[in-house]
């Protein structure tokens, strides 16, 4: 089969090379637009990344092209039209569950980073300044995390936090039980206004969209930290600027925004930087971001490329991959 890889990065082409015995890959660096649709010309399958536009135009012009088969190698599909796919006949298809380690592992070394100041302690070392005042963190054990989205990654982050003694509360749409670890499940009001730390683990849908803005934040306690590692646009950018500003927020790491799309994935080094309300988040000194890389482990993009290479393979033998969306 000829598939075309939009969005392709040089940091997952081993992978996807060593998992694939078959297919005829075409690594396209561009993302999928309508304007780059023309670029998967005589694939039956495109596979895609999180930043890849696969709206309603887009999808009707791939099937135009003779496209049967979309995959995304991510667990997230919010950038995909699923009901416009089926309704054109085309298969879709996601990773389900690449790593749970590793977007866990990276949101708790995101509260150590913010809550034990590394950041600064190291610029401070690098200038010589060995004064300690300003580096006063807080002790994780008996703190109360909140995790908002308890599906496999915030099961995963509720066993690390356990781990440190932290008491753990959830929301969940559709609660399920955490794997023996200690969780008390309660509202979503009830949740901000008792956690010192909120993690946020949920998928983005109209639902989810801005579950985080002025009014939730006014809920919080007072100087709570807030971790998003799953998708930006659960969190108003603007209003969390704000609370930041007046000490409602203490402190926020991301590794999403919900405008990364022109930003992340991208070398700009030496270009100026358009996006102001970005330019804004990153000056405030208890914000840490990183670049959507809480995925990035050998394992998990491992793990992508096999379930990835898995699913076309049983498309092209006519039989279901267990990973398609309808």
């Amino acid at each position: 089969m000829h598939v075309t890889v939009y969005s392709a990065h040089p940091f997952e082409k081993e992978y996807l090379d060593r998992a694939n015995h078959r297919h005829q890959l075409t690594y396209v660096t561009e993302p999928l637009r309508l304007e780059t649709a023309a670029l998967a010309t005589g694939s039956e399958a495109v596979v895609l990344f999180t930043l890849d536009d696969a709206s309603g135009p887009v999808l009707e012009k791939l099937h135009a092209l003779g496209t049967k088969y979309v995959a995304t190698r991510s667990a997230g599909y919010d950038h995909v039209d699923v009901t416009r796919a089926n309704a054109l006949g085309m298969k879709v298809a996601r990773v389900p569950a690449y790593s749970p380690y590793a977007i866990a592992e990276h949101a708790t070394a995101l509260i150590l980073a913010l809550n034990r100041k590394l950041i600064l302690a190291h610029e401070r070392i690098n200038q010589n300044n060995f004064s300690l005042d300003p580096l006063i963190g807080f002790d994780l054990n008996g703190k109360t995390a909140g995790i908002i989205g308890l599906g496999t990654i915030g099961k995963v982050m509720a066993k690390i936090l356990n781990g440190f003694g932290c008491n753990i509360l959830a929301y969940d749409v559709n609660p399920t039980e955490s794997n023996k670890v200690p969780v008390t499940f309660v509202s979503l009001e009830a949740l901000l206004s008792q956690s010192d730390i909120i993690s946020l683990h949920a998928p983005y849908n109209a639902q989810t969209k801005y579950l985080i803005n002025a009014r939730s934040l006014a809920l919080c306690k007072p100087g709570v930290m807030l971790i998003n590692t799953s998708r930006g646009g659960l969190v108003n950018t603007q209003e969390l600027i704000s609370a930041l500003r007046s000490g409602q927020v203490g402190a926020a790491g991301l590794d999403v925004y919900e405008h990364e799309k022109n930003i992340f994935f991208r070398d700009l080094s030496g270009q100026p930087l358009e996006d102001e309300l970005f330019k804004e988040l990153r000056t405030l000194p208890n914000v840490l971001i990183t670049g959507h890389q809480a995925f990035l482990t050998s394992n998990a993009l491992g793990n992508i490329a096999d379930t990835t290479l898995h699913t076309l393979d049983c498309w092209e033998n006519g039989i279901p991959s267990g990973n398609e969306l309808t």
